[in-house]
């Protein structure tokens, strides 16, 4: 699960009771580190915590001394892990140095607003926030729709502008910026946070071979559908795990509106009910208009030839001329047979290199193996 699907809970619990907390979030590392910045921990009085800033050598002393730096409001603190550094009371760790920013609810609040939001509308945000001055935690939002702005009662106009023009700048190029800005008359570092949107995986299948993939979906903390045809398959209490389970009006797919009306450009769908009729249907739905694939990944179970056969019939579905060129550009789409080789031949192991396959469809990442990474590149941080 993310930190999120952990810290949101907890949360939501302490703001029903009026109990103050504090939250953690990494700003900055350098050198080799577990997390990467914006991994958050959230803490309450009573010794509760959940999520994670480090591999398990910070937390305990984060917690320790979180309250007190606190109690004069917001800041960044600096924690090594570095042997060489006089911090082995924090563990041996990755040999790093990890910057948190360490702010309680008056500032945090508005945060976790903002993050649960985009969290519950599967939609990237971005979050530019002060890290350092008489301004510290003051925020502002990019890519939520309403509710959450820049925070401060003394927030001027100018500091909520150019922190809205640096969040929807992170939000235009996806990425995480961190930059020294005029606030004031006066350089001040900020950082705006860039979060991609959750992702969905969609399920088409109910088998017995969906559950361990549901799982794994559902471990990464990715929102999670199980959809089939076969209503006696597709029930909430054989995926109770899965956000959702919908039962499939195949006969009337592609012509009818789709039940899986939710489905996000960011979104991985596998094909895996087993059934010709239902992959192909299922197939002409997401494909529709038969031009560009419409999601970060599809993937199909099975051998290359039935994938061609399944999408010759999807053409037909769509009323398309089911030419060489249209399956083949189909084909160089998707991912068929899908997932990465990795010697599978359980249910289990094949739905690992399923997943594996959507992560880095995902992230773009390279799937080398990371002491080739770090071979050629800069130091990769584990996350």
């Amino acid at each position: 699960m993310t930190d999120l699907e952990h810290i949101l809970p907890l949360w939501s619990e302490l703001e029903a009771s009026g109990a103050d907390y504090v939250l953690a979030t990494v700003v900055a590392v350098e050198g080799s580190s577990y997390r990467k910045p914006g991994a958050r921990m959230l803490m309450a009085q009573d010794g509760r915590r959940a999520g994670t800033v480090s591999g398990g050598c910070l937390e305990a002393e984060v917690v320790r001394r979180a309250w007190w730096l606190t109690a004069e409001g917001p800041m960044v603190e600096r924690y090594s892990t570095l042997e060489d550094d006089g911090d082995l009371p924090f563990g041996s760790g990755c040999g790093g140095v990890v910057y948190l920013l360490l702010e309680r609810r008056k500032t945090a609040a508005t945060l976790l607003v903002g993050l649960k939001a985009a969290f519950d509308a599967r939609t990237p945000l971005a979050v530019a926030t002060i890290l350092e001055g008489p301004r510290i935690g003051q925020r502002a939002f990019s890519g939520l729709s309403q509710g959450v702005t820049a925070i401060g009662e003394d927030a001027s106009r100018s500091c909520e502008s150019t922190l809205a023009e640096l969040a929807a700048m992170a939000l235009e190029t996806r990425t995480s910026i961190e930059q020294n800005i005029l606030l004031d008359g006066e350089s001040t570092r900020v950082w705006a946070d860039y979060r991609a949107a959750r992702p969905g995986l969609w399920i088409f299948g109910a088998g017995d071979d969906a559950k361990p993939l549901l799982h794994l979906g559902r471990e990464l903390g990715w929102f999670v559908v199980v959809a089939d045809g076969r209503s006696h398959l597709a029930t909430k209490s054989r995926f109770a795990a899965a956000d959702d389970v919908l039962s499939l009006p195949i006969a009337e797919l592609p012509d009818a509106s789709p039940a899986y009306h939710d489905l996000h450009p960011s979104d991985a769908a596998v094909m895996m009910t087993h059934s010709f009729e239902q992959d192909s249907r299922i197939l002409a739905s997401l494909l529709g208009n038969g031009q560009e694939c419409p999601l970060t990944y599809i993937g199909v179970l099975g051998p290359q030839r039935r994938t061609r056969e399944l999408l010759a019939e999807a053409a037909r579905l769509l009323h398309l001329p089911a030419t060489t060129e249209r399956i083949e550009r189909w084909l160089a789409q998707i991912h068929a047979p899908m997932g990465l080789d990795l010697g599978s031949d359980t249910p289990a192991s094949i739905a690992l290199s399923i997943v594996a396959e959507i992560q880095q469809a995902i992230t773009a990442a390279t799937a080398l193996p990371l002491r080739q990474v770090r071979a050629t590149s800069v130091p990769v941080t584990q996350d």
